[in-house]
């Protein structure tokens, strides 16, 4: 008769439409690089290592590595479809707090984003480090927070902020050749993300476009030969546009960083 009743319970359900779990929450709008005081509802969650960074090679879907030290140190999170934006939202930053369960410091941190997530448990999801969650708790209450696994939070959009002596960063992709250039763009103050990426060969007057790759790398594919050293332009979310000057030299080599000298506040 167990069975039975079983079998009844689950073509009820098949027939009504109702599914097991918690529903599917749709996204919602993109978060923009506008920049006020009002707070926006959102869930959390945290994955990887208790107090690590998050991913296990401490990576993500932006392309970056080492993003446990500085100037990341951690402090970082994965987003969903209105937060990532297929890329485009990477390296922006979010200040996050949250008031409930008691553990919460209602005090906000600054967390950047890194890395991505598809999980549709609310129209906007931050999936944090472990460290980064943790620091959302009262002190001495962080193992307590952790252990909720998924609470209410409110966040808004900030304009990243690094220590005087970061500065944005290109990293050439492995694989780059001549006729193939990949470019990771990373430590962009200011809106953080970048939405356009051209390069200028030596001696020419025109910008190359360069496509999305995925995440926060850039591709640029050309029959003709690419001649350095290259000129980058970079285009952040709300227009502010820099000019890195000859930034990747003529004897350019693919798995390399090269630091400019330029910065966004």
């Amino acid at each position: 008769m167990a069975s039975l009743a079983f079998a009844f319970v689950v073509a009820a359900a098949m027939v009504s439409g109702v599914s097991c779990g918690p529903p599917k929450v749709p996204p919602g709008p993109n978060i923009t690089a506008k920049y006020d005081s009002n707070w926006l509802e959102a869930r959390a969650t945290w994955y990887g290592k208790a107090t690590g960074a998050g991913p296990d090679d401490n990576g993500g879907a932006c392309g970056y590595k080492d993003v446990d030290k500085a100037p990341f140190l951690g402090m970082n999170s994965c987003g969903n479809d209105p937060i990532f934006k297929d890329g485009k939202g990477c390296g922006s930053c979010f200040e996050i707090k949250c008031t409930k369960p008691e553990a919460c410091s209602d005090k906000p941190v600054i967390v950047h984003i890194t890395d991505m997530n598809e999980e549709p448990i609310a129209a906007y999801h931050f999936d944090l480090s472990g460290k980064a969650f943790g620091a959302l708790a009262k002190e001495g209450k962080e193992e307590e927070l952790r252990k909720a696994g998924i609470i209410d939070t409110q966040f808004r959009r900030v304009r990243c902020k690094y220590p005087g002596d970061t500065k944005i960063t290109f990293h050439v992709e492995k694989g780059s050749n001549p006729n193939y250039f990949a470019l990771l763009v990373k430590y962009v103050g200011g809106d953080g993300d970048v939405v356009a990426v051209d390069l200028k060969e030596k001696g020419s007057e025109e910008y190359k476009e360069l496509k999305e790759s995925w995440g926060a790398i850039w591709r640029l594919d050309t029959p003709k030969p690419l001649k350095g050293p290259f000129t980058i332009r970079i285009t952040t979310e709300s227009g502010e546009k820099l000019i890195a000057e000859d930034i990747i030299p003529n004897d350019w080599k693919a798995d390399a960083l090269y630091k400019s000298e330029l910065q966004l506040d």
